[in-house]
């Protein structure tokens, strides 16, 4: 048997044993417990090209941290940023009241495209629901039918078109 195999085989067997130690269920489950340089716990796919790569280092690190403690210790995680917390530096950020004044603004001037782009949008049934209040109450919207009619062509539009048109203009 060449020694690669011998090694690998050696490296399958202390990764199984300390699975077995730390009472976990894969060999991913070690990997929170071996530290690395830069803070934190080995990845899971350092720990994989680590096992063809330097299986050596691998096997050291295992028998350090796993096998030869008396009871292996989880490394505390490296502090990440949070999902969402890288800013976007191209982009204004308004308050909802910075809209709602700019959304005044643009009916006084009386800007139809300006306010299409501030109004949130809106899906037909609730522009039914609100279309159906307004007239109870005696109340006139103009915007809200302007909505009604843009989200009923936007639908019959959706409709007529036939599902292999709608990829071939999505592909162009």
């Amino acid at each position: 048997m060449s020694e690669k195999v011998k090694n690998d085989k050696g490296l399958e067997q202390l990764i199984g044993l300390a699975v077995k130690k730390i009472g976990g269920k894969k060999e991913n489950n070690i990997c929170r417990y071996i530290p690395v340089s830069t803070g934190g716990y080995i990845h899971h796919f350092t720990m994989r090209k680590m096992k063809t790569e330097a299986p050596e280092e691998l096997q050291h690190l295992i028998s350090k941290y796993i096998i030869n403690t008396e009871k292996p210790v989880t490394v505390i995680p490296k502090s990440r940023a949070a999902r969402g917390s890288r800013k976007r530096r191209d982009q204004f950020l308004f308050s909802k009241q910075d809209l709602d004044l700019m959304l005044n603004l643009a009916r006084a001037a009386g800007n139809k495209e300006i306010i299409r782009k501030l109004t949130p949008r809106k899906d037909l049934r609730t522009i039914k629901r609100e279309l159906i209040s307004s007239i109870r109450h005696g109340r006139v919207e103009q915007d809200l039918w302007h909505f009604y009619v843009e989200a009923i062509n936007n639908q019959q539009q959706l409709t007529a078109t036939p599902a292999g048109a709608t990829n071939a203009l999505a592909a162009v």
